[in-house]
């Protein structure tokens, strides 16, 4: 914390700002095939950008000092975000399909006493539960999710006396 100081500019991701539009330019009728939950997708990729763009949407943006970050460690793996929530780090994965559970680099990471990270989120296809650190969200729930706005602090000093001329004799 804050994850602005780690912030490495040679390394990105890339959504597109409308899911909608991502399915569009997929093509074969992808709308469809996702509506039906077609095994054959891989849904991963479009629940990720879906994830981006409410992210981005509920306040974490660059504009309000609250960026969205991702990890990747030779060692850890990649996390899909991390961002700053409730003034700690939050790792958030997107999994969809029977694995869900299965996520290396963010077991990785929480294992890590390093890292010091409190909690984690999964969004997937499943129901809400937590196990340990990790709480598991059905994906619709992202729609819920905000940045939780922290007050701004403001440090006064009492300056009196300072540069006064007079001295004691």
């Amino acid at each position: 914390m804050p994850l602005l100081l780690s912030k490495q500019r040679n390394l990105f991701k890339l959504f597109l700002n409308d899911v909608g539009l991502l399915a569009a330019m997929y093509g074969g009728n992808i709308q469809a095939r996702l509506l039906s939950r077609n095994s054959n997708i891989n849904f991963g990729s479009v629940f990720e950008n879906l994830v981006a763009q409410e992210l981005y949407a509920h306040g974490f943006t660059e504009k309000q000092q609250h960026s969205l970050y991702y990890f990747n460690s030779k060692k850890q793996g990649e996390l899909d975000f991390v961002v700053e929530y409730d003034n700690n780090v939050l790792p958030i994965e997107v999994k969809f399909g029977k694995d869900y559970e299965r996520h290396n680099a963010l077991s990785n990471v929480m294992a890590n006493e390093d890292y010091g990270v409190p909690q984690a989120y999964v969004f997937c296809g499943e129901n809400v539960q937590t196990k340990g650190k990790i709480t598991y969200y059905p994906i619709y729930m992202i729609a819920f999710f905000e940045q939780i706005q922290s007050e701004e602090k403001v440090y006064k000093f009492d300056l009196t006396g300072i540069g006064d001329k007079k001295t004691k004799e």
